[in-house]
C-alpha cells in the first residue's frame, strides 16, 4: 500500500443529460488546480475522510459506470460480482452482513457505512493504488490488479508481492476501510500508531531512499495522518510542478495523486463547497477542429460562469453564456444564460478533451467530463494504387480527396523532379461507399512517356483550406528499353513430340508479340498470348497476356530447340534462348492370343498398340516361315480402350494366314509406326493339315 506511481491519466464523458457534476475519469487538473494549493499537513479533512454515507449504493454505481464506460472483462469495478463474507463487529467497524454476488458498488457503500470510511476516499484509493476507476486498465482489469485492489498489504519492501490472506476486491476494501480506523487507534486497540500522530511537526520522507530527503510537516489532522501510515511519502517539488504527470526520481506520487484525483471528482477533500454544476453533452472530433457543447452554472448566482476547455494541455476559457431554458427549469433561480458551445482547433490523431466549470471561489472548479477523440488531418487523404512501367513509359492510378471540400482536388506527378498537375475527378464508387459525404469523383490515372531505365515517381495531394500538401508516396519504377523481354522455360519430349514453353513481351505495346521455335533449324510461329498471372504481377501494365506454347512432332534422337521473341516497333527480335531434347522411341506393345492351324492355314488374333502414336492403328507382320503377311491392328478392342485411355479401341487383328501342310513356324511383330525396333509378339509352332 506504498505507491511511488505518477499519476495516469485518462478519460470518459457522462452521458449527454441534464445531470449535476458531470463524472469523468481521471485528473487532468483544472486550470484553478496548481501544486501550490497542496498543503501536506492537511490533505483532507477529517470530516470529509470520515463521512461513511457521503455517498450510497446508486451513485456509487453510476460513478462507475460514468468512468469506466465500455468494459472488456468481468473484472471492471462497474460489473464484478463477488460473493462477501460476514464479519463481526470491532473497533474499528460495525458489523458486515455477508452475500452472494455482491456489485463493487454495493460493496463499497456497506463498507463505508460499517467502518465510517468515505466511499469516496475507497474510489480514489482503488484509482491511485491500481488504476481501477479510469483508464484502460480500469476498462479490463487483469487478475492480479483486482487481488490487490487497495495495495492493502503489499509493502513496497514486497517488490510487488502482497500478502494472499487479503487478496480480493472485497477483502481489499474491507481491510483498507479497517486499518483507516485502526490507524486512529480506537478504544480498545493499543496506542500503536505514533509516528504521524496530528498536531506536531513529523519528518516524512520524499522517497523511500533516505538519500531523496524528508520535509518536516505539521500534520494537522487524523485523516491526513492516515494517508501518511498508508503511503509514507510526501510530494516533492517536482511532483507537484507537474500535477498529471512525473516529477524526478525522487518524486512519489500516492498522497498527491490521491489529492488531485479527489479535487477532480469529488471537488476539495478538505470541505471546499463545491456549487458549480454542469454537463457535456457533446464532443465532436471534426476536420483539424473540436467541437464541444453543454452546460454550466454556479448555484450561487444567477451570473453566467467561465468553463474551461482542454484539448490535451492547451486550455481555452469559455463563457457559458448561451440561453438554455431546460437548465433554467432545472435550477429555478439560476437563470437559463448557462450554455455553451465552441469549436477549437486541435491536432491530427487522438486528442483528450476535458472541460472544467470555474465557479465561485478557491477549489470550486468540478471536471465536467473528459473523453478522447480523433481528429481528422484537415490535410488530403488518399493512396496509390499503381505505379508502374507501360508501353512508351510509365502509369500511375489512385485516388485522392478533400476534407475540407467534396469537390475534386489536384493530384502532382513528379517523374524524376519534373511535376505534372492532375485533377482526381474520376469515378470511385468504392470511395464513396468507404467516405460517406465525399462523394464519388475522386479518382485519378495517366501515362507519362519516359525512356529506358529506372525512374523515381511521386505523387501529391493538393490541399485546399486548413492542412497542407500530402505526399502519398514515393516509387522507383523501371521502364524497358524498346527489344522484347521474356524467357524459354522450358522443352520437354513426350510422345514423339517436343513442347516448348516460356513468355515473352514487348516493352512498345500491350499486344502480344509472335515467338519463332526452331526445332533443328525448321521454324514455326505462336502467338505469345497465353494467360500467365506470374507475368501479370511482375509487368502490371501490360497485362497476363503473354505466355507462349508450341508443339511439334520430332523422330527420336537428339533436337536443338531455339525460341526467338519478334520485335514490334523499336529494338530488335530478342533471342530467349537455346535447349537441347532428347525425343525417345517408345517400343510397341501388344500380345498374340490366337495361333492356330486350320484347313486353309493359320488363325491369328490378339492387339498392338505404339505408346508414341497411341490413337494409330499400327502395322502387324505375320512370318509363316520365311513368308511375311502383313495386318493392320485396327479392329474394335474395347478392353485395349480401357487398359490405354486416350488411345480409343482400334487396336486389334484378326486374320487367316495362307500356308502350306506340314510343321509351320510362325511369329508375329510389332512393326514400330516411327521406324524403331519391331518388337517380337510370339513365335509358335502348329502343324497344318
Amino acid at each position: 500500500m506504498r505507491r511511488l506511481t505518477a499519476l495516469v491519466t485518462s478519460a470518459a464523458l457522462a452521458a449527454s443529460v441534464l445531470v449535476g457534476v458531470g463524472l469523468a475519469a481521471a485528473p487532468e487538473p483544472a486550470q484553478a488546480l496548481s501544486g501550490a494549493d497542496f498543503d501536506p499537513g492537511y490533505i483532507v479533512s477529517d470530516q470529509v475522510f470520515f463521512n461513511g454515507g457521503a455517498m450510497n449504493e446508486g451513485q456509487i454505481q453510476q460513478f462507475l459506470d460514468a468512468q469506466i464506460g465500455s468494459c472488456t472483462n468481468t473484472n471492471c469495478m462497474n460489473v464484478k460480482r463477488t460473493d462477501t463474507a460476514t464479519r463481526g463487529a470491532d473497533a474499528m467497524c460495525g458489523t458486515y452482513q455477508g452475500a452472494g454476488s455482491e456489485s463493487v458498488a454495493r460493496i463499497i457503500a456497506k463498507v463505508g457505512a460499517a467502518c465510517g470510511i468515505n466511499p469516496q476516499v475507497l474510489l480514489v484509493t482503488l484509482q491511485k493504488e491500481q488504476g481501477l476507476i479510469s483508464g484502460s486498465a480500469a476498462r479490463g482489469p487483469s487478475d492480479a490488479r483486482v487481488e490487490r485492489a487497495m495495495g492493502y498489504a503489499c509493502p513496497d519492501s514486497a517488490n510487488g508481492g502482497c500478502d494472499p490472506t487479503y487478496a480480493g476486491v472485497y477483502n481489499q476494501i474491507y481491510r483498507a476501510a479497517w486499518q483507516f480506523k485502526r490507524y486512529a487507534n480506537p478504544a480498545g486497540t493499543s496506542n500503536y500508531f505514533q509516528q504521524y500522530a496530528p498536531g506536531a511537526d513529523r519528518t516524512i520522507q520524499y522517497n523511500p531512499s533516505a538519500a531523496c530527503g524528508s520535509k518536516t510537516v505539521f500534520v494537522r489532522n487524523q485523516a491526513t495522518a492516515n494517508l501518511y501510515y498508508y503511503t509514507p511519502y510526501t510530494p516533492n517539488a517536482a511532483a507537484l510542478a507537474n500535477l498529471s504527470g512525473t516529477g524526478d526520481a525522487c518524486s512519489a506520487y500516492g498522497n498527491r495523486n490521491f489529492w488531485v484525483y479527489f479535487n477532480s471528482w469529488f471537488g476539495s477533500p478538505t470541505g471546499t463547497v463545491v456549487t458549480a454544476t454542469g454537463n457535456v453533452e457533446a464532443v465532436t472530433a471534426g476536420v483539424g477542429t473540436v467541437s464541444v457543447s453543454g452546460w454550466a452554472l454556479d448555484r450561487t448566482t444567477s451570473a453566467s460562469i467561465p468553463v474551461h476547455v482542454y484539448v490535451g494541455a492547451v486550455g481555452t476559457p469559455v463563457t457559458a453564456a448561451f440561453d438554455r431554458p431546460d437548465v433554467a427549469a432545472t435550477f429555478p433561480g439560476s437563470g437559463s444564460r448557462h450554455g455553451f458551445s465552441v469549436t477549437l482547433p486541435a491536432s491530427p490523431g487522438p486528442q483528450q478533451v476535458c472541460v472544467y466549470a470555474i465557479g465561485n471561489g478557491v477549489g470550486n472548479t468540478p471536471q465536467l467530463g473528459c473523453r478522447t477523440v480523433d481528429v481528422r488531418d484537415p490535410s488530403p487523404v488518399g493512396t496509390v494504387e499503381a505505379v508502374r512501367a507501360a508501353p512508351g513509359g510509365l502509369e500511375v492510378s489512385g485516388w485522392a480527396f478533400d476534407w475540407n471540400t467534396t469537390a475534386s482536388i489536384p493530384v502532382h506527378v513528379y517523374v524524376d523532379g519534373v511535376g505534372r498537375a492532375l485533377v482526381a475527378d474520376r469515378s470511385r464508387a468504392d470511395v464513396a461507399r468507404a467516405y460517406p459525404g465525399q462523394g464519388a469523383a475522386h479518382g485519378y490515372s495517366a501515362s507519362f512517356v519516359a525512356g529506358p531505365g529506372d525512374h523515381q515517381v511521386c505523387i501529391y495531394g493538393i490541399n485546399t483550406g486548413a492542412g497542407q500538401n500530402r505526399l502519398f508516396e514515393c516509387r522507383t519504377v523501371t521502364v524497358m528499353a524498346g527489344s522484347p523481354v521474356g524467357a524459354f522455360d522450358a522443352a520437354q519430349a513426350s510422345d514423339g513430340r517436343i513442347t516448348a514453353s516460356g513468355w515473352a513481351l514487348d516493352p512498345d505495346t500491350r499486344d502480344a508479340v509472335d515467338v519463332h521455335v526452331y526445332v533443328d533449324g525448321v521454324g514455326r510461329a505462336v502467338k505469345a498470348d497465353v494467360p500467365r498471372s506470374d507475368i501479370g504481377r511482375i509487368h502490371p501494365g501490360y497485362g497476363a497476356a503473354h505466355g507462349w506454347s508450341s508443339q511439334v512432332a520430332a523422330a527420336p534422337g537428339r533436337h536443338e530447340v531455339c525460341a526467338y521473341a519478334i520485335n514490334v516497333g523499336a529494338g530488335a527480335t530478342t533471342v530467349l534462348g537455346c535447349k537441347t531434347v532428347v525425343v525417345q522411341n517408345r517400343p510397341p506393345v501388344g500380345a498374340v492370343d490366337v495361333v492356330r492351324a486350320t484347313s486353309s492355314g493359320v488363325a491369328v488374333s490378339g492387339w498392338a498398340l505404339d505408346p508414341d502414336e497411341p490413337a494409330t492403328s499400327m502395322a502387324v507382320h505375320v512370318y509363316v516361315g520365311a513368308r511375311g503377311t502383313a495386318l493392320t491392328a485396327n479392329t474394335s478392342r474395347s478392353d485395349i480402350a480401357r487398359i490405354f485411355p486416350g488411345a480409343g479401341a482400334a487396336h486389334g487383328f484378326e486374320a487367316v494366314v495362307a500356308a502350306p501342310s506340314g510343321v509351320q513356324d510362325v511369329c508375329v511383330y510389332a512393326i514400330d509406326t516411327r521406324g524403331g525396333v519391331n518388337p517380337q509378339l510370339t513365335c509358335r509352332t502348329v502343324t497344318v493339315p
